[in-house]
């Protein structure tokens, strides 16, 4: 089963946005950036292993330093909200800034602590069935407050409440001791909250960076050899506990396939005539030409195709009114790759 069209759009409009920031940033020459001299003066080390692949050592830097900002970007923004949109879910925060802390037991903050020195000292293997058993449970003891606690996707339906943490493919070292023990407490106060619902909490990982796509398909994943990878992973977490790659992403949609069609509206829309097709979209000129509502087709923007369709009609009812003319004649992305949805919902009224 595909992704509904409103969804594929919505994915659409996120890498749409992340292409127009990072072609905003990318270095096309080094020269605010020719003199870097310790990055330099290291690099000397790698003159060998550079050599015939490096010949503008500069750019390298600059480019370096983009490539970072690329991969904050898609690990702090981009697969959060692209899982928020195949879910249907949002980011929730159980801190005392936001939603406020919530009430766990004295023994359930016992065991959890329990838990996390037998892991921390190999006495014990992670197991999530008996983890969940020492967690759910009514215990007639104290109540405190569970420590701050998020969860990047979190949605509820009516038996499950499912939260999961994203992370990126290569954590900090020694991360891992600490995701578990705030998704214990989490765990702990989410069953407090909603007694009659069964609590799922995942770390997640949007990719498998240990695929070989000579061998194997990007989409897939080895659980065993990427966690593997990670240190301390195993040590902390369980196999069912976890979700990778196209796990993660079908997952999240309830349908397969999930992660293949992420990647094939990327790979439609990330061209090397990008900035060209962008440009031609925000120009209102070209709104009536056919080459627009063909970008419109192969970037999954049915919203605006839907205003394509029904240019006329809109016209036709707008006549002279001043205000609904001015909405008109906005362009439907902004400066930032934002699609104006209040100008799209505004024309979609009259139609």
């Amino acid at each position: 089963m595909a992704l509904s069209n409103n969804v594929k759009e919505k994915i659409a409009i996120e890498v749409i946005k992340t292409l127009v920031t990072r072609f905003g940033s990318f270095p096309e020459d080094a020269s605010n950036n020719r003199n870097a001299p310790f990055h330099e003066a290291f690099l000397n080390a790698f003159s060998d292993k550079l050599n015939g692949k490096v010949t503008d050592t500069p750019f390298f830097i600059s480019l370096s330093s983009w490539l970072h900002g690329l991969n904050t970007t898609l690990g702090q923004v981009f697969f959060e909200n692209i899982a928020h949109h195949i879910s249907h879910g949002e980011k929730r925060e159980y801190t005392s800034k936001r939603l406020g802390n919530l009430p766990i037991t004295q023994t359930q903050r016992n065991h959890i602590a329990q838990i996390i020195a037998d892991l921390s000292t190999s006495a014990s293997q992670p197991n999530l069935d008996r983890e969940n058993q020492l967690l759910f449970a009514n215990y007639n003891t104290a109540t405190i407050n569970a420590m701050d606690f998020s969860a990047d996707v979190f949605f509820e339906d009516a038996e499950r409440v499912i939260a999961i943490e994203l992370k990126s493919v290569k954590p900090n070292s020694g991360e891992m001791k600490g995701e578990k023990q705030k998704i214990l407490e989490g765990k702990a106060a989410l069953y407090r909250k909603f007694p009659d619902k069964e609590i799922q909490f995942y770390i997640g990982f949007p990719f498998d960076p240990t695929v070989n796509p000579e061998d194997e398909s990007v989409t897939s994943f080895n659980k065993s050899r990427f966690l593997g990878s990670i240190i301390n992973m195993n040590k902390y977490f369980a196999l069912d506990e976890t979700l990778v790659a196209s796990e993660l992403w079908d997952f999240l949609s309830g349908q397969e396939n999930t992660m293949e069609q992420i990647l094939q509206i990327i790979n439609a829309i990330a061209t090397t005539d990008f900035l060209e097709k962008d440009k031609f979209l925000k120009t209102n000129e070209n709104r009536n030409k056919p080459e627009y509502k063909e970008i419109l087709d192969d970037w999954f923007l049915c919203s605006e195709k839907e205003l394509i369709i029904n240019d006329q009609r809109i016209r036709n009812s707008i006549e002279n009114n001043r205000t609904l003319t001015r909405i008109y004649n906005k362009t439907a992305f902004d400066s930032k790759g934002n699609y104006l949805t209040s100008r799209y919902n505004e024309l979609k009224n009259i139609i």
